[in-house]
């Protein structure tokens, strides 16, 4: 009985909150005269052809952006592990190293960055706008990943490692059985919090002139003006992505709470 009561009071609350917020939108367009044309909207999405279902613009936008997303969260939890791993090398000069790629990335934006990859490095390496947004998204993202993975390995207490040692087993042995699976319940929910950073973060690839999501919509809104109805639309896109992203990662994170 506590816990109804409990939870009606959350959703009550919840949806008191969301309430207030849909009358301050009313409120707020109450005298704009905008003509809303969702029905012109769905061609963009999806299509219905001879052949079947076709994808509009913004799918086929939303697809790049995945496409982006996905192989640069790859490349960002490899550049994170390894880069923390090397922090905590005996070596100074790897240290130092790693130390400075981190802060470099970390104080100057994603934005400047992507410019320096896309003008400057990409010539040199004849590398695609593609290959140079999903560098540019891995190296920033890359180093918030080193410095969460390197938190979480030294939140497991030092005893693990000594307890370990004492029941003879290796260095490599002690890390992948006893330190990581503790430390990776402390990484995870910052991890799936990075990854929701990182798509959205990908917007930023259409100043490049990669059609993602993003720069679809900017290209069907100069043409057809529905401001609104796209922008509305696009965020509803990143939503999607973004919570299946975090849904997923919270359902990791449970199986890895089960099993410790």
């Amino acid at each position: 009985m506590k816990i109804w009561k409990r939870w009606t009071k959350i959703y009550g609350r919840t949806a008191l909150f969301i309430l207030c917020l849909f009358a301050l939108f009313v409120f707020g367009y109450r005298n704009v005269t905008y003509n809303w044309q969702w029905y012109r909207v769905w061609p963009y999405l999806v299509t219905v052809t001879d052949q079947g279902l076709q994808a509009g613009l913004l799918l086929k936008g939303m697809l790049v952006t995945l496409k982006i997303s996905g192989l640069s969260l790859v490349l960002t939890i490899a550049i994170g592990f390894s880069t923390a791993m090397m922090r905590f090398s005996s070596s100074p000069v790897l240290h130092a190293l790693v130390v400075g790629y981190v802060e470099a990335i970390r104080n100057t934006p994603l934005l400047i960055q992507l410019f320096v990859i896309y003008f400057v490095v990409s010539p040199v390496m004849g590398l695609s706008a593609f290959s140079s947004a999903v560098i540019a998204l891995s190296l920033f993202e890359g180093a918030y990943a080193s410095e969460i993975i390197r938190s979480g390995i030294l939140a497991v207490d030092k005893g693990q490692w000594e307890a370990s040692f004492s029941l003879g087993m290796k260095s490599w042995g002690t890390f992948r059985e006893v330190i990581f699976p503790q430390a990776l319940r402390q990484m995870l929910p910052m991890l799936a919090g990075q990854g929701v950073s990182l798509i959205k973060d990908s917007a930023l690839v259409s100043t490049i002139s990669i059609f993602d999501l993003t720069m679809q919509a900017q290209s069907i809104v100069a043409e057809t003006f529905l401001t609104f109805e796209i922008w509305f639309t696009v965020a509803f896109c990143y939503l999607i992505l973004t919570a299946t992203l975090s849904a997923c990662i919270a359902r990791w994170e449970r199986r890895v709470a089960l099993r410790g």
